[in-house]
């Protein structure tokens, strides 16, 4: 009898349903493989905003990390909303006590809506402590230009940033063009220190993009925790987000949430399948990080 792969998000609740573990969750189930979760922080949230988030004592994140991996054989991990010093610390400890790889950190800085969810004071340790462990670190544009001081307008800036992200020790960088304007195409570019790709997709025109960041992180964890390769699985990844934000749910009054399960509507799976949905090219000259 087959099973189906596990994949470990490590994040903070939202009790909106839209971001944070909920949705890590139902992404990685959409894709194909098992979620399990360790909270690290939870949050008053909706569509609006962010109004309160408190964080769980660190001994109880490792204890949740250890609980699954005790059990279950993790074929892949996530972070997202990891906020103090003291959490990242115990996350980078757990992660490399049980060598929880493929690893994606997703570097949750702050909300939609201005919420900061990552202390100033712990910019340092996810730096120092998180980031050389992971296979894949997924910034946005915003959550890039913090971490590198580049500053980001054209897909050439996203290759610059990820390879100054990749000073700091990752395998490899996606840095998310979604936030550029005056682009047709949501743009990503892939670096891991020799080649580039670039990743793109129709831009939608849409508010309703909560949970956008950690739907896409989740959707890559499960594609490398059933076997794919990084770049496959970010192809993979890209394609499902995209038709998930197509078809996203115009729930309350703010910005609404991405629609994890729109293959589930035979309408929507069939439209998609009659659209390139995202294109993957490389680029044209290698990143030299040396």
């Amino acid at each position: 009898m087959s099973t189906k792969p596990v994949a470990l998000t490590i994040a903070g609740s939202d009790s909106g349903g839209g971001a944070g573990i909920q949705a890590d969750l139902k992404a990685m189930e959409a894709n194909g493989v098992f979620g399990a979760s360790a909270l690290a922080a939870v949050t008053a949230q909706n569509t609006e905003e962010v109004s309160r988030a408190h964080d769980l004592p660190p001994s109880l994140v490792a204890t949740q990390i250890d609980a699954v991996v005790g059990d279950m054989d993790v074929k892949a991990a996530k972070t997202g909303m990891l906020s103090a010093p003291p959490i990242i610390e115990t996350v980078a400890d757990r992660v490399a006590t049980h060598d929880l790889r493929p690893f994606v950190v997703d570097p949750v800085m702050i909300s939609k809506t201005g919420f900061k969810l990552l202390q100033d004071e712990a910019i340092d340790t996810l730096v120092n402590d998180l980031l050389p462990l992971a296979t894949l670190v997924t910034p946005n544009v915003h959550e890039a230009e913090h971490l590198t001081d580049v500053e980001i307008d054209t897909p050439d800036d996203l290759r610059a940033a990820g390879a100054a992200l990749l000073e700091y020790g990752p395998d490899a960088v996606l840095v998310k063009g979604g936030h550029l304007s005056g682009a047709d195409d949501a743009v990503d570019v892939l670096v891991d220190g020799e080649t580039g790709r670039r990743f793109q997709a129709p831009r939608i025109d849409t508010e309703h993009t909560h949970g956008t960041g950690c739907t896409y992180a989740s959707a890559i964890a499960a594609h490398l925790a059933k076997g794919h390769d990084l770049g496959a699985a970010v192809d993979r990844a890209k394609r499902y987000v995209t038709g998930a934000i197509r078809h996203a749910l115009p729930l309350g009054h703010g910005r609404g949430p991405t629609n994890h399960f729109f293959h589930l509507d035979p309408e929507a799976a069939l439209a998609d399948a009659d659209t390139a949905a995202a294109s993957t090219e490389p680029l044209a000259d290698s990143v030299n990080t040396s």
